[in-house]
């Protein structure tokens, strides 16, 4: 039975650059709020921890208190279950300790380590063995999730835009030792192209990542206004947003990729060879019809393929962000670990690409 670690990525075909629009997530989802790259100041009272049931506990977004207290209309009054808020000094502490932490970032990791990703079945946080892979697909703008195998929970898959779990109980988080490096990306002409970068003038975007992360911090729910000549942009933290007067485009908060290294080995070479243990990777590209075809050296034959799935992974252990160029049919390749994808430098037609463990 084949096994597999695979990413899911934005299709972002449908993008222009010369219609009004409103680039909305594929999955029909507009709910741009609940993103995990967002952690607004939410002054509202949580509705699962009034009905007894929110399994967020103290990292929930919203206020765990009495929804009735807080209009003044409770009539439990001091016999009621739910937390009140108190009046005079103690409220101010209290509202500040719940905004801060509605807030606050995740604990930070230690021993050396740039980030670790967790799980929660509900028994407390345990850490994700080989998480390299996690990461290294995380740090990518266009990657919405991946599915990862091998668990003590059976196969998880992760969704990174809103950092949750798909179809099981449980959550999932990522730790970092406070020193990432946040890259902020838009949708340019179906890309994500990072703010700093050329726009479709070939100029330069005149504000840069940290411009942008830094009004975050101070203030995830606000937003980050600039102007690219006569034209007025801005970046809504809650919605996800840049808008103008013409075009809503989607904007994404992704990591700077950071290789952990190992008595000078890296450790994202190691992870994908201890994830390989007992199963041979096999890569593949996906067909015109949809079907996926095995990469294998043809020589001498009309589908002449310079590379196989074995020539692929060696150069993908070396580095997952890494890319290789190879020949099929007479024509150049550009196989591109950081999209998955392989494009014709010739005809520049691209095709997905994905990684089996079988």
């Amino acid at each position: 039975m084949a096994t597999a670690v695979q990413s899911d990525n934005d299709d972002l075909s449908g993008s222009s650059d010369s219609d009004v629009s409103d680039d909305s997530d594929s999955d029909g989802d507009s709910d741009a709020a609940a993103d995990c790259q967002i952690t607004p100041k939410v002054k509202e009272p949580c509705k699962y921890y009034n009905n007894g049931r929110c399994k967020d506990g103290e990292s929930c977004l919203y206020l765990h208190v009495c929804k009735y207290a807080l209009k003044g209309e409770c009539r439990y009054a001091s016999k009621c279950k739910l937390n009140h808020p108190r009046v005079g000094r103690d409220s101010s502490r209290a509202s500040s300790r719940a905004s801060a932490r509605s807030t606050s970032r995740e604990p930070n990791v230690s021993g050396g380590r740039y980030y670790q990703w967790q799980l929660n079945d509900g028994t407390g946080w345990k850490d994700v063995d080989n998480d390299h892979i996690i990461e290294a697909q995380y740090c990518l703008p266009h990657t919405k999730s991946i599915k990862i195998y091998n668990t003590p929970y059976g196969a998880v898959s992760i969704d990174f835009n809103r950092m949750r779990v798909y179809g099981k109980s449980l959550r999932v988080r990522r730790l970092e030792d406070g020193n990432t490096v946040w890259i902020w990306y838009c949708t340019l002409r179906r890309k994500w192209i990072k703010y700093g970068d050329k726009n479709s003038k070939g100029k330069h975007t005149p504000v840069k990542s940290s411009d942008i992360e830094q009004e975050f911090r101070d203030d995830p729910s606000s937003s980050f206004t600039f102007k690219i000549g006569a034209d007025t942009l801005e970046i809504r933290f809650r919605e996800m947003r840049q808008v103008s007067k013409k075009r809503k485009r989607k904007v994404t908060r992704r990591p700077l990729y950071r290789q952990r290294q190992r008595a000078g080995v890296s450790q994202a070479a190691s992870a994908i060879k201890n994830m390989s243990v007992g199963a041979r990777p096999k890569w593949q590209f996906e067909g015109s019809s949809g079907a996926w075809h095995d990469y294998k050296r043809r020589s001498g034959t009309p589908t002449e393929c310079s590379v196989t799935s074995e020539d692929i992974e060696k150069t993908y252990q070396r580095n997952p962000q890494d890319s290789m160029i190879f020949k099929l049919k007479g024509d150049s390749y550009k196989l591109d670990f950081r999209a998955m994808n392989q494009t014709n430098l010739k005809t520049k037609h691209t095709r997905k690409i994905r990684r089996l463990l079988v």
